[in-house]
C-alpha cells in the first residue's frame, strides 16, 4: 500500500500537535505541582517560626540562662539575717553612684559610707541597716533617698568539736547556715563518733554577754528519733566524752 505525500504531511502535522498537547499537559502539571509545594511551605513557615521563639527551645535558653546569671550574685541571706563583724555588704543608694560603698563591717561592726562616715551596722537585719542609712541620708544630705543593702559574703564562724570525734578542731559553719547548724550535722563535719565516744554525755561551751554557758547534753536520744535536736552557735565549743565501759 502507498501512502501518498499529502497523507505523510497531515500526519506529521497530526503527531506534532498531539506531542504538543502532551507536552503543555506536562508542563501544566508541573506548575501545579510547584504551586501547591509552595503554598504549603508558606503554609508551615508561621508554625515553625512560632516554634523556634517558643521558650525552652533550643535558641531561647542561652538568653535566659544569660540573663540569670547577670541578676546573681553575693550571699543569698536567710530571711532575717543579722549582720555581723567582718560580713561583707555593699550599700547603693538610688541615682547616686558616687555613694555607692563595699566593704566588711569591722570588728566593732562598723562600715565606712560616703558623707557619713563610720555607721554602726552589726545586729541589725539587711532591711534595718537599709532603713537606717536612709533615715541618715535624709537627714542632711539627700532629699527622699533610696537606699539598698545587699551581702556579699559572710564572715568567717566557727565552732570547735573535741574529745572523741574522728577529727576534732575548729570548723566554719556551712555557707548555707551562717547562724547555726544541729548537733548531729556539726559531729558529721568532724568525722563522726569515735568507737569508745559516749553520745550522751555532751558539752557544749556558749560565750555571750552575760559571760559563759555550759550546756549538758544527750545525743544519743537524737539519733534514735525519740528527742529533739540541740542548735550549734558560731563559737560554740563542743565537748564529746568518752565511754566509761
Amino acid at each position: 500500500m502507498t501512502i501518498s505525500p499529502a497523507a505523510m504531511t497531515t500526519r506529521s502535522a497530526f503527531e506534532r500537535r498531539s506531542g504538543s498537547k502532551e507536552g503543555l499537559s506536562h508542563l501544566q502539571t508541573g506548575i501545579r505541582g510547584r504551586w501547591l509545594a509552595t503554598a504549603l511551605a508558606l503554609l508551615l513557615l508561621p508554625e515553625f517560626l512560632l516554634a523556634q521563639s517558643m521558650p525552652g527551645t533550643g535558641a531561647s535558653q542561652p538568653a535566659a540562662v544569660s540573663s540569670a546569671s547577670a541578676t546573681t550574685g553575693g550571699a543569698s541571706a536567710p530571711a532575717g539575717y543579722i549582720l555581723s563583724p567582718n560580713d561583707q555588704v555593699t550599700v547603693e543608694v538610688f541615682g547616686e553612684d558616687d555613694l555607692r560603698a563595699n566593704g566588711r563591717l569591722n570588728p566593732e561592726g562598723n562600715l565606712s559610707v560616703p558623707l557619713l562616715g563610720s555607721v554602726h551596722l552589726a545586729g541589725l537585719s539587711l532591711t534595718q541597716a537599709a532603713s537606717k542609712l536612709t533615715e541618715l541620708y535624709g537627714r542632711d544630705y539627700l532629699v527622699h533617698p533610696r537606699v539598698n543593702v545587699s551581702l556579699l559574703s559572710y564572715a568567717k564562724r566557727r565552732f570547735s568539736i573535741l574529745g572523741q570525734v574522728g577529727h576534732p578542731g575548729s570548723f566554719e559553719m556551712p555557707e548555707g547556715s551562717p547562724e547555726g547548724i544541729d548537733l548531729l550535722e556539726a559531729i558529721a563535719l568532724a568525722g563522726g563518733y569515735t568507737r569508745i565516744a559516749a553520745p550522751e554525755r555532751i558539752t557544749v561551751r556558749r560565750h555571750n554577754a552575760n559571760g559563759d554557758q555550759i550546756f549538758k547534753v544527750n545525743a544519743k536520744r537524737f539519733t534514735k528519733g525519740t528527742g529533739g535536736s540541740f542548735r550549734v552557735e558560731p563559737g560554740d565549743t563542743i565537748t564529746v566524752g568518752e565511754s566509761i565501759f
